[in-house]
């Protein structure tokens, strides 16, 4: 996507010096700052710390690292043993985005082909990059099957602007290209439909009001930051057409595991009959799971992230406390969107309704996985 005139994505190989390179979401929108990832540890500190974060892009970060992997200082040439354990490592790093699993698994059964280690670097390496360029295209995908959705609305509101609520960022900056929830909102700006977002900030970390009214700014797409709990006043007024929002596991059955906070937007939507839709990529589909309440494990972060809130004062990011000192906090990461509540997802191979029958009607060849 363009940043100032500037073609960016949020990861990228570095054929030059041979490195893998991110862009540090943390500091974003104040300052950017380009990381290097040299070692295992520093992917692990990435995706943990959510320099990098969204289930595509840790996905691909995933995969970049069992490449990183091979070629850090202490790679061991071909111990296979050690090898796999540096994999098992970056899957632990979170564990709610199947994305991860997903992208470290590929590239490691790619690399487990090859015997010598020079061959399983280029076979690490080659893979990752099809991996970030496949969830690219997935992504872009995605956009233009949402598309069709937008133009139905906008051609019943005869042109006036349709207004779409969004939780998190699930932008470019959560993908590799497009996004997931963003990419319909792009292609449709892009085809001169009237549109804006409603951008909820996203507490604890306010990936809405930092990153993807950031980079919807870029793009020159009117936007509107709100507090999380401002969305059902706004369907109550008719002022949301539609919730487009992306997901960091999905079961085959259709409940969707997401930020926290997108549970309550459904809830708000089916109240008042407003389309809710999910935007993702089949990467992010556990194939394995049915029961998303049951069986996706809900990430619980620092409580700091809810203690403290970050933000530009005088020039410098700083952070402040806002609770009494010694109040205890607790930060669930993400909640889950039962299938009932959910219009349909919009995939890289069209858009169906949320249940099981029609999830596998559109990927017969998924089957049931296990991983």
């Amino acid at each position: 996507m363009q940043v100032d005139g500037k073609q960016m994505r949020p990861i990228w190989f570095d054929m030059e010096s041979k490195t893998v390179q991110i862009i540090d979401q943390r500091l974003l929108p104040h300052e950017l700052v380009i990381e290097d990832l040299n070692t295992v540890d520093d992917v692990i500190r990435a995706i943990k710390d959510m320099y990098v974060r969204g289930a595509p892009l840790i996905g691909a970060t995933g995969a970049l690292g069992v490449y990183v992997s091979l070629v850090q200082a202490n790679h061991k040439d071909s111990d296979t043993a050690y090898f796999e354990a540096e994999c098992a490592r970056i899957k632990d790093a979170r564990p709610t985005a199947m994305n991860l699993f997903w992208g470290v698994d590929r590239v490691r059964d790619a690399v487990l082909k090859e015997t010598s280690h020079g061959a399983r670097v280029r076979a690490a390496l080659a893979e990752a990059l099809a991996v970030v360029e496949e969830e690219a295209v997935n992504c872009q995908k995605i956009g233009e099957h949402g598309l069709s959705i937008l133009q139905e609305i906008s051609r019943q509101k005869k042109g006036n602007t349709v207004n779409i609520l969004t939780h998190c960022n699930a932008g470019w900056l959560a993908c590799v290209e497009y996004g997931t929830a963003t990419a319909p909102i792009y292609t449709a700006f892009d085809k001169h439909i009237d549109l804006h977002v409603w951008v909820d900030e996203t507490r604890p970390l306010n990936q809405g009001a930092r990153l993807t009214a950031w980079e919807l700014g870029k793009h020159g797409i009117r936007h509107t930051v709100i507090t999380d709990n401002a969305g059902g006043h706004l369907m109550q007024h008719g002022l949301v057409d539609l919730v487009i929002v992306g997901t960091d596991r999905t079961t085959r059955a259709g409940d969707v595991a997401n930020k926290i906070g997108t549970y309550l937007k459904a809830l708000a939507a089916r109240d008042n009959g407003i389309p809710f839709y999910v935007a993702l990529p089949s990467s992010t589909f556990d194939w394995a799971i049915t029961d998303g309440i049951k069986d996706i494990p809900i990430e619980e972060r620092n409580p700091d992230e809810i203690r403290y809130v970050q933000g530009l004062l005088n020039g410098k990011i700083v952070s402040v406390l806002v609770p009494p000192e010694n109040s205890p906090a607790a930060n669930h990461a993400f909640d889950v969107t039962p299938a009932r509540l959910v219009t349909g997802f919009i995939t890289e191979r069209g858009i169906c309704k949320a249940t099981e029958a029609d999830i596998m009607a559109l990927f017969p060849d998924k089957g049931i996985a296990s991983r």
